[in-house]
């Protein structure tokens, strides 16, 4: 196995001990160290540079993917590691969301969620990705009105409806050539598709880079809108389709960045005081926020609007990383008023 050059995570931690060690360990799905490090291996400029094919890769290569995740999450005592869950909110613990909301244009929260007992999608024939969308599909029939809508299945969109979607922002597409390498990609566009509710508000991505990408999202800058209609979409769903979970890690993904809460929850906020002075990106990591651009990772900020959220998703619970986003950008905003 040739390692790429670049200090990827993989290539950090790729030792000749852990190569030893997991050479020949495989799943009881089949897959191999090959299956685990193969982006990496192709994309020598990967950050991370390893997927899970499947949940129990987590277990069967921990020797690779536990100091990865120890780095990544910045967690001590990984290996003894019980990832706490508390999804519940209170009113009272977004007190002073006003010196924020005039700088915010839109709120979104969303997590990724695998179906258990499935291989992940790295991992997935296209019979499970077929079975997959399936069960979704089934489970989001389910929901209640004021979350109903309507599932478009990418294999069979119109051209009309293909642009409607791209007019909403909400279409997603095909994987990027880390995605590409990792086999997320495979059988593209068979068992992928987009729900979107009918107030907009809430939509669902199946099999993207996870089974599912449970989204919520409106204008301005309810927190508290945003992140309750995720949570009863979550549970709702909950409800006929089992998550892939555990104690020590949460709910797990394809990509380990995205363990734990597998949750990303983001103002779009309004901050050309603190972006001219060039104290924005200190006051994140003081606060333990992530800063890019509104058109995503590495684009460039517009109108002195930027994409604030929180960055942790390991070791702590849901209610802890909103809560965190919250304080953050009522700090964020204080100090903008200051530099005005």
């Amino acid at each position: 196995m040739h390692m790429p050059v670049k200090q990827s995570l993989l290539a950090k931690h790729f030792t000749e001990d852990v190569a030893s060690e997991l050479r020949r360990a495989k799943t009881n799905r089949g897959f191999s160290l090959d299956d685990i490090t193969r982006s990496g291996v192709e994309n020598p400029d990967s950050s991370i540079g390893v997927y899970a094919p499947d949940a129990e890769s987590y277990e069967v290569f921990w020797g690779l993917f536990g100091p990865i995740i120890a780095e990544y999450h910045n967690i001590e005592n990984v290996d003894s590691l019980a990832h706490p869950q508390d999804m519940t909110i209170k009113p009272g613990q977004f007190t002073g969301a006003e010196l924020y909301r005039d700088r915010v244009i839109s709120t979104r929260a969303r997590v990724g969620r695998n179906l258990d007992g499935f291989a992940l999608t790295p991992g997935m024939s296209l019979d499970e990705r077929l079975e997959v969308e399936r069960r979704v599909v089934d489970a989001l029939s389910k929901l209640p009105d004021d979350l109903a809508g309507t599932y478009h299945s990418l294999a069979d969109l119109d051209e009309e409806t293909r642009n409607k979607l791209i007019e909403d922002h909400v279409l997603f597409k095909q994987g990027d050539r880390f995605l590409e390498s990792a086999g997320v990609n495979r059988d593209w566009p068979a068992g992928r598709g987009i729900f979107l509710s009918n107030d907009k508000k809430f939509i669902v991505w199946v099999n993207e880079e996870d089974h599912l990408r449970i989204i919520s999202l409106e204008q301005g800058g309810d927190l508290l809108s945003v992140y309750s209609r995720l949570v009863r979409a979550i549970s709702e769903i909950e409800k006929n389709v089992p998550f892939a979970y555990t104690q020590q890690l949460g709910y797990l993904s394809s990509c380990p960045t995205n363990l734990g809460t597998a949750m990303r929850a983001s103002f779009h906020m309004k901050l050309p005081a603190l972006e001219k002075s060039g104290e924005l990106d200190d006051f994140a990591k003081l606060l333990g926020l992530s800063v890019r651009g509104i058109h995503g990772e590495h684009s460039e900020s517009v109108g002195g609007v930027y994409d604030i959220s929180n960055k942790r998703r390991l070791g702590l619970s849901e209610r802890d990383a909103i809560v965190g986003l919250h304080v953050g950008a009522r700090r964020l905003a204080t100090e903008e008023e200051l530099r005005k």
